[in-house]
């Protein structure tokens, strides 16, 4: 297919490098040129800016990172959705307000366009190795035409339902994250406490009823002061405000959502945001 992917970043460029391994026709734009370097150097176009990038494509997908990008490159001037041609898919895979997402949906429909949410869960080596998970809303036929695409970055890949049901999903995804992200802090902070040998802890602990992908990945990293991002804390927060909003229009009261969203800003107000999210051990020992 003719594909734009507008976002290459630690996500976007290993997700439009399987786009290409795969024989696809990729453009690329991206703010910071540079980062599409590795892409260009394979024969991938970069543009500087979005229209003529998207005006042939067949697929649009965009990685950006808040849901104000989101709505600039959709429905800015010499956006997407003004120079998109008749047909076309629109991808958007990246976290942000499902309402805004449906809003955008909306207008897509009216000029022709084929919109799906498809915010993905599997960090930088999900990415790198094409396993991302893959939650998407939209129309079930948009959704299988863009299967094939989604196949070559993802492995566990659902349609959720309509507009917003993928974002939907992905706020679930971080709720339950903020939970277990913050539990393994617990534990690890405990197991220092007490004096225990911590690789050797969290060894048999994740074998049992308390293991996760958390403990698995982010644990030996707390443990070894390894705070390089896989996932942003500033990109975290984003979420989980957005998680916050959608539960309290439902009058949903998520206390740890709010536990572990005020840690996290407590984080990034102190200039952290460019850590991994496993640096919220640092804040134990801290009166948090």
């Amino acid at each position: 297919m003719k594909i734009a992917f507008i976002g290459i970043g630690v996500m976007g460029l290993p997700m439009a490098g399987h786009l290409m391994d795969a024989g696809h026709d990729v453009k690329l734009y991206t703010r910071t040129k540079s980062k599409a370097d590795p892409l260009v150097a394979r024969g991938a176009k970069c543009f500087d800016a979005i229209g003529p990038c998207v005006c042939d494509r067949e697929a649009i997908i965009t990685m950006v990172g808040f849901p104000k990008d989101v709505e600039e490159v959709y429905l800015g001037k010499g956006g997407i959705l003004e120079n998109a041609p008749e047909g076309a898919l629109i991808i958007d895979m990246t976290t942000t307000s499902p309402a805004l997402w449906q809003r955008i949906a909306k207008k897509a429909r009216k000029r022709g366009l084929r919109p799906l949410d498809a915010p993905v869960s599997g960090g930088d080596s999900g990415a790198k190795a094409g396993t991302l998970a893959i939650m998407v809303g939209g129309e079930t036929a948009d959704f299988e035409a863009a299967l094939p695409l989604f196949e070559k970055m993802g492995k566990t890949i659902v349609h959720e339902g309509g507009d917003g049901a993928g974002q939907h999903t992905k706020m679930a995804n971080q709720i339950a994250i903020a939970g277990a992200v913050t539990a393994v802090a617990e534990a690890v902070s405990y197991g220092k406490a007490t004096g225990l040998d911590l690789s050797k802890m969290l060894g048999t602990i994740s074998t049992g009823a308390a293991g996760s992908w958390q403990m698995s990945n982010n644990g030996p990293k707390m443990i070894s002061g390894d705070y390089a991002p896989g996932f942003f804390i500033k990109h975290f927060v984003k979420d989980l405000r957005i998680a916050l909003e959608e539960s309290k229009e439902r009058g949903l009261e998520l206390p740890i959502l709010k536990k572990a969203l005020k840690m996290y800003m407590q984080m990034e107000e102190k200039g952290q945001g460019d850590l991994g999210t496993q640096a919220i051990i640092e804040r134990y020992g801290d009166d948090c």
